[in-house]
């Protein structure tokens, strides 16, 4: 089969497309970055694509809300383009890393179908301490049918943002995303510690986030979001030790997650 393409999806203020995309090809996709405004003007080009991917950055400037203005552009102005992505034939992909996981919370999908009806089930709001946070974290990968994490189990990657803690809005809505496996990336202690769900301590939960949630993926395991970047760990030179490390391993913890985008469509 073909290369999938990957609609990288970029806005005022979007700053990791071009890593994004990177990562992308080296796991063997076609990626391309596409403004928002000339998706606006040509919808149809939607159709050129199996994976659209919200990339990280400070889009429109994370005016008002992290991700909110963005969030906004689509639902008003390209909701086919979402719908085309998110509730398809089940033959495409949709990836938000930071900002983008942000962007996919203010549409609501991934948090679809639990909760009250005309209710946010959970979101994403400011970090514990107040500030913007930038830091490599342990994440446990809990038993999900998340695509993007098939036979991963731990990574270590970076994390950088200052709205990025998951708030439930109650327990039953914890409850009921963790049953359906949606609580799919937990922050965690170290490489041998697995997931918990006992609030962590700052710093190995940077932000606060219930249940040390860094990832969410809606039923289906096709819509993933996540906080931490993996396009910033794809090469064993990125990680912030490589010159105290033993042996250097083939490649960074992130690029497994573009790879398994890749091998779904194969």
């Amino acid at each position: 089969m073909p290369s999938p393409r990957v609609l990288i999806l970029r806005a005022p203020g979007t700053n990791c497309d071009e890593e994004t995309a990177f990562a992308f090809e080296k796991a063997g996709a076609i990626a391309e970055p596409i403004h928002v405004n000339r998706l606006a003007e040509n919808p149809a080009l939607k159709d050129r694509y199996q994976v659209l991917c919200i990339p990280g950055g400070f889009s429109y400037g994370d005016d008002i809300a992290a991700g909110r203005i963005l969030a906004t552009r689509l639902r008003e102005h390209l909701a086919e383009l979402v719908d085309t992505f998110v509730h398809g034939t089940g033959d495409r992909l949709v990836l938000g890393i930071c900002n983008g996981m942000q962007v996919l919370m203010r549409l609501g999908v991934l948090t679809e179908g639990v909760g009250q009806t005309g209710r946010a089930p959970a979101t994403l709001t400011w970090n514990n301490h107040g500030r913007f946070e930038d830091r490599w974290v342990h994440l446990a990968v809990d038993e999900s049918p998340c695509v993007f994490l098939r036979g991963i189990k731990h990574m270590y990657l970076p994390m950088a943002h200052a709205e990025g803690k998951f708030v439930a809005e109650n327990a039953e809505v914890l409850e009921q995303l963790r049953e359906q496996g949606r609580l799919a990336i937990r922050y965690t202690e170290g490489e041998q510690s697995g997931v918990k769900s006992e609030i962590l301590p700052f710093p190995h939960n940077p932000n606060g986030a219930d249940a040390n949630v860094a990832g969410v993926c809606d039923a289906t395991g096709r819509v993933f979001g996540l906080m931490p970047h993996p396009e910033r760990h794809i090469d064993p030179l990125q990680h912030p030790c490589w010159t105290r490390r033993d042996e250097q391993p083939a490649e960074g913890d992130g690029l497994a997650m573009f790879r398994n985008a890749v091998e779904w469509f194969e």
